[in-house]
């Protein structure tokens, strides 16, 4: 049994790292402010270059321009940054307005092109430090994102490096780099580091290192970890699917049960299709176990939870979640209801397997018209097993007593190699020949 929330994470946990890029620098205060402000790497191995940028008027451009990108207002961003990029005397505007189109290209999924603006607003050589750190900064999310893992490695190692500074990102950050790159020892270590120095981690660290425990072979520790997450975390749906798939996947079947329960109980998480199916099935593995003593108890929880999902709207009512509804159904052995669910999924089913399932119940359930009825269909429409449906309308005519129409059945499930010796067994016991 296989549950796919898991691997979603990684998706989700990918898009975070453009979400929490910082916002653009502006520049609405003179050149003299910001040389005075605090800065942000005082201990930069790289020399503070002179801002050249005297003109107010380029000035205003480019903070309306910034704001644009900002918002992603990408037409009004090209209109007033690009003129900077191409004909401003001043290199720190040109780098400034190529960061701005940097976003603009990243936020319109052209990640290329946003790393190629980075890159040549770094090498411009006149950003102030804390301009230029924030962009190589930037641009290891750029490589990250554009799945350049290694690159985006070497950026903040060259950013930390330059810039002598450090943070909990930036270990996030490589975390889920060495993860890309199944360097899992690597990537829990760094994310371990993040998630020591600061008080707020971001979420999707723990679920990256969920996902690198996991893959790494060392799935108790990512099963305990998820536990935890979805314990202190008790209205996000992310971390209970990834508690849920975890204890599937370690087969922990009773705490997955137990979870389901929980959380259904609770209502704080809204169960989708899927939940419900996964709930039905956990139910049906539990009955079929060698330790059940009362496997009933355990179908109809599996029945009652179906139905509720589709009397919801929430499962569908097609026809393999009543081919499963007619399946908890039969292993609990309640015959009549089995039939019941089968016969449902029949009109919306291209061949004959719930037809032929109804008429097997109908004959466990001693209800043998019904029976003859739904195999005869079944044949009609096409099975996977021609030769045991032939032997179950055999033993709906038995039922009817009527010999020759079960001799017949017969007759045509020893065409079946599936089921030749036993129809050879039939006919020879009741002294039919061929």
């Amino acid at each position: 049994m296989k549950h796919a929330s898991l691997k979603m994470l990684a998706g989700a946990a990918f898009a975070l790292m453009l979400a929490s890029t910082p916002a653009l620098a502006s520049d609405n205060s003179s050149s003299s402010d910001q040389q005075k402000a605090a800065p942000q790497y005082p201990n930069a191995t790289r020399k503070e270059p002179k801002l050249d940028l005297t003109d107010a008027k380029e000035q205003k451009a480019l903070n309306d321009g910034l704001q644009a990108a900002e918002s992603n207002d990408k037409d009004k961003a090209a209109q007033l940054l690009q003129p900077i990029i191409d004909n401003s005397k001043s290199k720190y505007a040109q780098a400034m307005a190529l960061q701005g189109l940097a976003r603009v290209d990243a936020l319109n999924q052209n990640l290329p092109g946003g790393i190629d603006k980075l890159q040549k607003a770094l090498a411009n050589g006149t950003l102030p430090n804390d301009a230029y750190f924030t962009l190589e900064f930037e641009l290891a999310k750029f490589y990250l994102l554009n799945q350049q893992y290694q690159q985006a490695i070497d950026q903040v190692e060259k950013w930390r490096s330059e810039g002598k500074s450090d943070s909990a990102d930036s270990y996030g950050l490589e975390g889920e780099a060495y993860y890309r790159l199944q360097k899992y020892p690597e990537s829990i270590a760094a994310l371990q580091k993040a998630q020591s120095m600061t008080k707020t981690p971001n979420p999707g660290w723990n679920q990256l290192l969920i996902l690198a425990y996991n893959d790494s072979g060392q799935k108790d520790k990512a099963a305990a970890l998820a536990k935890q997450t979805a314990s202190a975390s008790p209205t996000d749906p992310t971390s209970f699917h990834n508690a849920l798939s975890l204890d599937i996947q370690t087969q922990n079947f009773a705490d997955a049960i137990k979870l389901l329960e929980q959380t259904h109980s609770e209502g704080k998480i809204p169960f989708d299709e899927n939940d419900y199916i996964t709930m039905a099935k956990l139910y049906m593995n539990d009955a079929q176990s060698d330790s059940n003593q009362d496997p009933s108890t355990d179908t109809n929880k599996a029945v009652q939870v179906l139905q509720e999902g589709i009397t919801k709207g929430i499962v569908k009512p097609s026809a393999a979640n009543y081919m499963l509804m007619g399946d908890a159904n039969m292993i609990g052995q309640n015959y009549s209801d089995a039939a019941a669910a089968y016969q449902k999924a029949v009109p919306s089913s291209s061949d004959g397997e719930p037809a032929y399932k109804a008429g097997v119940a109908y004959v466990m359930a001693n209800q043998y018209t019904e029976a003859k009825a739904m195999l005869q269909q079944a044949i009609s429409k096409g099975v996977k097993h021609t030769g045991k449906a032939y032997m179950a309308l055999a033993q709906a005519n038995i039922g009817l007593k009527d010999k020759a129409g079960a001799a017949d059945a017969v007759l045509e499930a020893e065409k079946d190699p599936e089921t030749a010796a036993q129809a050879k067994k039939w006919l020879k016991d009741a002294n039919i020949g061929n």
